[in-house]
């Protein structure tokens, strides 16, 4: 039979040429090698191990990596050997990569895992050898990932070791658990809780290197103090520092970690912002990187019809809002603080059935990692509309009216190292609801009103370590209902009653006008996450002069002197609280 082309015409502007590549050949050619493989057709070399024997091409082998190309393509005695022994290497092994060189494909599990990466290290087969090692990244645990960077280390697999690591350095909490954590030896340990990305609170860490000392205490008493100095002190709760880790035998036992001690409970006494030279490069540690500011807003008036009992916490990166524990009781125009990661919830107007309403001096805490609201150490006396802050180990409530309906000037402290209350020096002027912000040992009160609901156009100004108050006359000063945040030496009073947002400048005692907001705001709050000032919720006065709830949820930059829009509230919310508070970044939130 004969086959008659077709008379074509071809343009010569036509290529001269077709580059044809048949895309199946290659699978075909390397199912066809392992065909004949099996059936020893053409085979010339069988390697031996076990006593059993694989008949091979040496071709194929050669060009399938650059152990067998040395052993078949240079002067070795192999070269000319029909047989070659693989000693050590167990048999199935050295079958599953005989088959992955001629099928691609290798099937691993944990019995084979180990003497598969030995053996794929050795004949110089990389493919293999990484597939193993995301194999045992997939099996990674906290009771296993101390095992398997030893494993790591001693197969060289970079790969393995750094995820292992990153395992062991974000649930390190509970890697303490493992049997293996007892065998780390000091210098592994003080790596890791040197490390910023080390996910665990500060008394955790505490608890981790005493966890390891009583392992082994006999040999590993000694290594208190190294350990001891990679705690991060400034973030650790007062009490749990002077309570716990101050009683503590093994810290009790080492003159240097008591004079540790002693200096910080030096420093706090002293209400100082400066620590002495020797405890400096201690003190001056910042949170790990796992630790993030995040906003919470509590509490408040909802919607323009009850007191409201949601804490709500913001997530930056999906911008949703998540429901945390609701508030215990229905609270109005009380004060909102964080400290040492926890909320405080002071004071504040309990509502009761039919519209009555008591002034309470109740304190209420709330911890992100339990989410749990937990009754605290009360006030000395009942007031709302006050306002709080925090300043290193204290707490302060300022002003505000009392059980009796009176404006008040009174003035109390809460110790969180002695959790107790004390009176302190009473402002020159009874106001309430003022702006107030700490810096340098100092508070700052702006304005408020007074007993008849005047504007108060005064800066009071409390020296905390001295005790005493002194007042400025400024013209400047006219805010009611107005919250005040610090950034970089300078305190920002967001409106109240107004559209205006100043700066005043501590060191220059003077004040700097700031972009205005989009509308008149009162009853709002505001806090300070990355330095950036974050205002939610208030009432504002609409064009037609009416007064309107808010679910606005705004941002400031300081460096750029302009506003933005992070969206909205769940719902519309005044007077209520809005604070930062740290957390751990890698850690799930409670529900």
């Amino acid at each position: 039979m004969c086959y008659k082309l077709a008379e074509i015409s071809i343009d010569a502007s036509f290529t001269d040429v077709l580059h044809y590549k048949d895309k199946e050949s290659l699978s075909a050619l390397t199912l066809q090698l392992n065909n004949l493989r099996k059936q020893q057709i053409l085979t010339d070399i069988v390697l031996c191990t076990e006593g059993k024997e694989i008949s091979c091409h040496r071709n194929v082998l050669a060009c399938s990596s650059a152990y067998f190309h040395a052993m078949f393509c240079s002067n070795f005695r192999e070269r000319r050997q029909a047989q070659v022994d693989m000693q050590g290497i167990p048999y199935q092994v050295l079958n599953s990569i005989v088959e992955y060189v001629y099928t691609g494909g290798i099937s691993i599990t944990m019995e084979l895992v180990l003497p598969l990466m030995q053996a794929s290290a050795m004949l110089q087969y990389g493919r293999i050898f990484e597939a193993c090692s995301v194999f045992l990244q997939a099996q990674l645990s906290p009771d296993n990932c101390l095992s398997m960077i030893r494993l790591s280390e001693i197969l060289h697999c970079a790969s393995l070791q750094e995820k292992a690591r990153e395992m062991a350095v974000k649930r390190f909490s509970d890697v303490v658990e493992s049997e293996d954590f007892g065998e780390l030896s000091l210098q592994e340990l003080l790596a890791y809780l040197e490390d910023d990305q080390l996910c665990a609170e500060e008394e955790q860490v505490f608890e981790i290197l005493l966890a390891w000392i009583h392992h082994d205490p006999f040999a590993r008493r000694g290594a208190i103090h190294d350990l001891f100095r990679r705690v991060r002190l400034r973030h650790i709760h007062p009490s749990y520092l002077f309570q716990f880790i101050a009683n503590d035998p093994l810290v009790q036992a080492s003159s240097l970690c008591t004079g540790i001690i002693e200096s910080v409970r030096r420093l706090l006494f002293s209400v100082g912002s400066h620590c002495p030279g020797e405890l400096q490069p201690l003190w001056a540690t910042p949170w790990r990187h796992t630790w993030r500011e995040a906003l919470v807003v509590v509490g408040g008036r909802k919607n323009s019809e009850c007191t409201s009992r949601e804490a709500l916490l913001y997530h930056e990166q999906s911008q949703r809002w998540q429901s945390l524990a609701k508030l215990p009781v229905r609270l109005y125009r009380a004060s909102y603080v964080c400290m040492h990661s926890i909320l405080y919830v002071l004071g504040g107007l309990v509502m009761r059935a039919g519209g009555r309403s008591t002034a309470s001096a109740a304190v209420y805490t709330l911890s992100l990692k339990r989410n749990q609201w937990r009754v605290a150490e009360a006030m000395l006396a009942p007031r709302f509309a006050h306002q709080s802050l925090s300043y290193l180990h204290f707490i302060f409530v300022l002003g505000g009216v009392t059980g009796e309906r009176q404006i008040s000037n009174g003035v109390e402290r809460y110790n969180t190292m002695f959790n107790q209350w004390e009176v302190m020096a009473p402002m020159p002027t009874a106001v309430q609801n003022p702006a107030v912000a700490a810096n340098d040992k100092r508070i700052y009160v702006f304005g408020g009103e007074d007993a008849m609901q005047n504007p108060v156009r005064m800066i009071q100004v409390y020296h905390i370590g001295r005790n005493l108050w002194c007042k400025m006359e400024n013209r400047m000063v006219k805010n009611v209902c107005a919250p005040a945040s610090v950034i970089d030496g300078k305190i920002y009073i967001i409106g109240g009653y107004t559209r205006r947002m100043v700066a005043y400048d501590i060191k220059a005692n003077r004040f700097v006008k700031c972009e205005n907001m989009k509308e008149r705001k009162m009853h709002h709050s505001a806090t300070v996450i990355n330095n950036m000032l974050y205002v939610t919720g208030g009432r504002y006065i609409s064009g037609h002069d009416a007064v309107e709830d808010s679910d606005s949820f705004d941002c400031y930059d300081p460096v750029t002197d302009t506003w933005m829009s992070k969206g909205t509230l769940p719902f519309k919310l005044f007077d209520h609280g809005s604070v930062s508070m740290v957390c751990v970044s890698d850690q799930p939130f409670p529900t």
